[in-house]
Parts: structure tokens; C-alpha cells; sequence
């Protein structure tokens, strides 16, 4: 695998949400369970509007996990994954930013993107590189480089800048 460089990462523990929070529409976002699904990481998830995965599940059936707590997911292909109906790199705009997930992290990300969101590193990460802000929800079965197991929120909304919460777990 790949190196990148990573600058400190901000995390939170796990805590209540208050009414208002509840109410801004949240992404969970996670990354190289490689077959393992920590219980405390699904009962975190509950909260999500949708849930992006970047790769590296392992075996499909881990994803039922995810289906069970209701909202849409999307997944890319790691590449420990086998499941070849997964993509290897999604493109996709949401709230007006240009979004794209991919499992390993590029050099530099492609043309026109505003967030570039990977996994494999099992480091989290939050760096501006041209303009473009990438981010690693860290991993949550075997983190890497002394960095705790993690996964994180990215809330989305329009004319606002990015916001991401490093959770561990």
C-alpha cells in the first residue's frame, strides 16, 4: 500500500445529540472494516442520513450491518475487495459540492472535485491539497501508524464549508 502524509487529526468521543443536531442531515462515513463491524460503530451510525463506506469490506455480507439501520449506502471497491459490481471511484455532486470517493488516494485529485474521500491508509486524514480537501475517516478494525479506530460524520450543506467530526471508537 500507498503512503500519504497526514496532518493531525481532530476527533470527538462518541456523544449525546442534542435536538438541533439531530436535525442537520449527517453522513457517516467509513472505511477498511476488512470483515469486522465494532457493535459501538453501528450504534453510532444510527444517526446517519446516508452512509458512505471507501472501501476494503472484505466479504459482502459485512454490508448488512449497514442495510439494517434503514438510509441509502454507497460503496467503492478497496483493494481487498472482490466484489466487482462495486465501483473502484464514485463521482457525484451533493449540497453543491463536487464529492469523490475512491478507496486508494491519488497523487492529486481529478479535475473539478472540491472533497476527495478515501480510505486504505487506515489514517485519518483532513488536508487541503490545490483547493481540494481530502479526507480519511481513519479505520475502524485495524488503524494504522498508532491512530485509534475511527469513523467520521461529514455534514453537507449548501453555501456552508464542509464540516468533519473525527469519531473513535
Amino acid at each position: 500500500g500507498g503512503t500519504c502524509s497526514t496532518t493531525p487529526f481532530r476527533a470527538s468521543r462518541p456523544a449525546a445529540r442534542s435536538g438541533n443536531l439531530a436535525a442537520v442531515p449527517r453522513i457517516a462515513v467509513s472505511a477498511d472494516t476488512h470483515d469486522r463491524v465494532p457493535r459501538n460503530l453501528l450504534e453510532e451510525l444510527r444517526g446517519a442520513e446516508t452512509i458512505w463506506h471507501l472501501g476494503d469490506v472484505c466479504a459482502p455480507r459485512i454490508l448488512d450491518d449497514f442495510y439494517v439501520i434503514g438510509c441509502p449506502l454507497r460503496v467503492v471497491r478497496g483493494n481487498c475487495d472482490s466484489h466487482y459490481e462495486w465501483p473502484l471511484a464514485e463521482n457525484f455532486r451533493e449540497s453543491g459540492q463536487r464529492i469523490h470517493l475512491v478507496h486508494i488516494p491519488p497523487r492529486a485529485a481529478p479535475p473539478g472535485v472540491d472533497l476527495l474521500l478515501h480510505g486504505h491508509t487506515h489514517v485519518p486524514r483532513d488536508e487541503t491539497i490545490g483547493g481540494v480537501r481530502f479526507l480519511n475517516p481513519g479505520c475502524v478494525s485495524r488503524p494504522n501508524r498508532g491512530a485509534p479506530a475511527s469513523f467520521a460524520w461529514l455534514t453537507l450543506e449548501k453555501d456552508e464549508a464542509p464540516r468533519w467530526e473525527l469519531v473513535l471508537l
